[in-house]
This record gives C-alpha cells, structure tokens and sequence, in this order.
C-alpha cells in the first residue's frame, strides 16, 4: 500500500467517529487504531513473536509430578478445503428455522450456496468452489469466523 493511500485512511481514521479499520488488500494488511488522545496509529501486520518468559522456580512436588498431557496436534484436514473469504459470524442456513444450506454427506455443485457470512449487518452468500461431497463442517453455526479460516471440507 502506498504511503499517500495510507496517509489518508489515517486522516479519514482521526476525522471520525470510528476507532479502528482494517483494510487487506493483496500487497498486504494494514490495521489503524484510534489511541484515546484521538490521534490514529497505523499498525502493519507483523508475524506473531511470543513473549519470553521469566523462569519459575516450581515447588519439588510439582517438579516429581509427571508432566502434562499435550493437546493433541490438530489434524491435518484431506479433500479440499472451503476457506472463509471475510470476517464475519457464520451461519449454515438462511435463517434459524431454514433448512442447512449443506450438511455432511451431501452432493454439492461448484457455484451452489453452502453457507453465509454475516459481516457488518450484510449477509454474503458463500458459494462452493469445488464440487463434491461435504465430508466434514469445521464451524459451528453462529460462530466468528476470521479471513481464511477452514469452514468445510470436500471430498
């Protein structure tokens, strides 16, 4: 993104009455958070580094303890997989007492509804990319889902 574009989404940011934006574009994602002295500040998405930690020093009973159970690793997903394209709240059917757009099992076509997104009080129509057969659904109805979250996989 360019520094003049970016200029200006800051200004728009600082002149009104929201507190944040998010724009993702495809040379990249930028975020720009008002602070409480008004003034917005630009934030450009940086890969993610954990804190260190101070060490702990742990009482002699805890350390005799057999260590905890690891969760397990998610697994790794086969088939295609239907990738959210916004960020929004996930919805199987059109409406609570509509039938599911896609259940597990079911044929669908390329082109052919399975879900939608709410974003911003606008329903988005999810269409499938790939036809096949549904083999598992990743997200429970009524769920946040981010950009690029798994939502159903194809078989």
């Amino acid at each position: 993104m360019d520094l003049r574009k970016l200029k200006t989404l800051i200004d728009l940011v600082s002149e009104s009455n929201i507190s944040e934006l998010e724009i993702t574009e495809a040379d990249g994602k930028v975020r720009i958070v008002k602070s409480d002295g008004a003034v917005a500040v630009p934030m450009m998405a940086m890969p993610a580094v954990a804190p260190v930690a101070a060490p702990v020093a742990v009482p002699a009973a805890q350390a005799a303890a057999p260590a905890a159970v690891a969760a397990p690793a998610p697994a790794v997903e086969t088939g295609h997989i239907v990738k959210s394209p916004m960020v929004g709240t996930f919805y199987r059917a059109s409406s609570p007492n509509a039938k599911a757009f896609a259940e597990v099992g079911q044929t669908i076509k390329e082109g052919e509804p399975i879900c939608i997104i709410e974003a911003m009080k606008i329903m988005n129509e999810i269409d499938a990319d790939k036809s096949g057969t549904i083999t598992k659904i990743l997200v429970e109805n009524g769920q946040p889902v981010e950009f690029g979250q798994a939502l159903f996989v194809i078989e």
